[in-house]
């Protein structure tokens, strides 16, 4: 077993996130004596990515860097703020809407926090020209675009995606996509797998193959 970090630090504003994000990722790696190779195979990313978001040079999607708090045993809440999931209904244009960095992709919360809930789902507004970093992880998911179109590649199986069209797989299959316009693309996301922070992780992945 791993010892658990006693890391405190204080909450990042809804704005986006914590501005030494990457510092913080880093000393709690340290801290549980983990190696950049051995977060990237559990968190399912590239040991090349990991090391780019710890120094500050690239910033996480949004399901990277609940991957990475997942396996660092931090609660994203201290990386990342959100809304949180008390409401059953919201309305739209009165969501909060919030994001990592300026630039990268905004997201509006619409799921909702209850005893024994297993789905999570946004809104994603996604900037032309952003890219999502292949990840693979627990669970499954479901994408449907609103408006716009991207770019979505599943296990090497690319294909573009218009406004109606959608996508369900399996988040093990190693995925990604892009925005490959020059207009934002509005999209919606339903998965398993806890985007929030709310839930620890249940499964690492072992040495990618």
């Amino acid at each position: 077993m791993t010892k658990k970090s006693t890391l405190q630090a204080e909450p990042p504003s809804l704005t986006g996130a914590s501005p030494d994000m990457g510092q913080r990722l880093r000393a709690q790696r340290r801290a549980l004596k983990l190696t950049l190779q051995t977060v990237a195979d559990r968190a399912g990313l590239s040991v090349g990515f990991i090391s780019q978001i710890e120094r500050g040079i690239t910033q996480p999607s949004l399901a990277s860097l609940a991957s990475v708090a997942q396996v660092l045993e931090l609660p994203l809440a201290h990386l990342l703020a959100q809304p949180g999931g008390e409401q059953r209904f919201t309305v739209a244009g009165e969501r909060p809407v919030y994001g990592i960095s300026e630039g990268a992709s905004q997201f509006e919360r619409l799921s909702s926090e209850f005893a024994g809930n297993t789905l999570h789902s946004l809104i994603i507004h996604e900037p032309p020209g952003h890219r999502i970093a292949p990840i693979r992880h627990e669970g499954e998911e479901m994408l449907l675009v609103l408006d716009g179109e991207i770019t979505v590649e599943i296990e090497g199986d690319q294909r573009v995606l218009r406004r109606g069209d959608s996508v369900h797989h399996p988040s093990n299959h190693v995925h990604s996509s892009w925005n490959h316009t020059d207009s934002e693309a509005t999209l919606l996301w339903v998965g398993t797998f806890d985007v929030f922070g709310g839930k620890p992780a249940s499964t690492h992945f072992g040495e990618k193959k």
